[in-house]
């Protein structure tokens, strides 16, 4: 990143109400995508169905409701909107946070492994049956009694790549950007392997190990909150509570030092906050690409270089993409059937991301 790129592109107080106002435009947008989002879906429903089975449930009507349709928009439609609302804001955050730490245009969410622990945890759940039929229960274990095993392996795994990568990149005593990434390559490369491993000695498994790879939000619903809460907020405070650092990271480690910040500290929470957020989206969601890395790169052009307006403008924005790429997923196939989200993010975010590098 080039010393012109650090200059926020807002200053004065003309440009801060135009700040303020391109984020009260983002959250207003995250805010009305919400109930909209929940119009489409296989189960045919007027909007005027919709609008009213989520004013009941929220307390502002009380007219009554047919239960088939309340079952449909509030415990299926509406939990997977906020789960991918969620989701895509906790990744878009964290490629801000890596991109501005490892001062890399190309970090994302999996910078450091975190996809590929996701993928071996859940491969090893699935090879032994944690999706086969839901047999295997974790009752009790983060409030889930109606998830399976795959989700808490993925995170578990995921957790553990994050542990394994910070360890091999700690650097006497620090954390120096070139030893962290070529850590999480390692990391990657060896879990990536295993994952082949796990499908080739247990062929039954591999359809369901690739589709989750793919990353879908099929089947989700409100037991998988309380497993994504417990990673994305405390990696979400820590984030937000660096978003100075990230400032001053971005001058370079030299200048950083200079002006009085304990570099690897920072870096190290801001590392941990953002992989934490990403292994909880990870467990719950599958690996969804491209969200972490163009919503950032897309914002500055909105919003600045600052990462104070740029880390809210990335929760909104990613969660409005996510929202969206799930509906587009559930439906654009016929019957019932849907595409993988992360297929919709790629097919996205691909050749915008290229048109962008090739304006730029």
């Amino acid at each position: 990143m080039s010393k012109p790129d650090l200059i926020p592109a807002f200053s004065g107080a003309a440009a801060q109400r135009r700040l303020l106002w391109a984020l009260a435009g983002l959250a207003a947008l995250w805010l009305c995508s919400l109930p909209l989002a929940c119009l489409p879906g296989p189960m045919p429903l007027s909007a005027h169905e919709v609008f009213r089975a989520l004013a009941v449930n929220f307390g502002f009507s009380d007219a009554p409701q047919n239960s088939a349709q309340s079952l449909v928009v509030n415990q299926i439609r509406l939990a997977r909107v906020c789960l991918s609302a969620l989701c895509g804001g906790a990744l878009a955050v964290a490629g801000v946070a890596l991109q501005g730490v490892l001062r890399n245009p190309l970090a994302d969410p999996f910078t450091l492994g975190i996809s590929a622990g996701a993928a071996c945890g859940a491969s090893l759940a699935i090879a032994l049956g944690g999706m086969a039929g839901s047999q295997i229960r974790l009752s009790g274990l983060f409030g889930l009694s109606q998830a399976g095993l795959v989700a808490p392996a993925a995170l578990a795994g995921a957790l553990l790549a994050l542990c394994g990568a910070l360890w091999l990149g700690r650097s006497r005593g620090s954390f120096s950007r070139e030893s962290v990434i070529l850590a999480g390559i390692a990391v990657a490369a060896f879990l990536g392997a295993l994952v082949a491993l796990i499908k080739a000695l247990n062929e039954e498994s591999v359809t369901s190990i690739v589709f989750w790879i793919m990353g879908s939000l099929q089947g989700r619903g409100w037991d998988s909150l309380p497993l994504l809460l417990t990673t994305l907020v405390p990696g979400l405070l820590a984030v937000a509570l660096g978003w100075r650092a990230l400032d001053v990271l971005s001058l370079g480690d030299e200048q950083a030092a200079q002006l009085g910040l304990n570099v690897g500290r920072a870096r190290f929470w801001l590392l941990a906050g953002a992989s934490c957020m990403t292994a909880g989206c990870v467990a719950v969601a599958g690996v969804i690409g491209f969200v972490g890395l163009v919503v950032p790169h897309v914002l500055r052009l909105l919003l600045g270089a600052g990462h104070g307006p740029l880390l809210t403008g990335a929760f909104f924005g990613g969660g409005i993409l996510l929202v969206w790429a799930d509906v587009l997923a559930r439906s654009v196939l016929d019957g019932g059937q849907e595409l993988p989200v992360g297929v919709v993010t790629a097919l996205l975010g691909g050749p915008f991301f290229a048109m962008l590098v090739r304006r730029r």
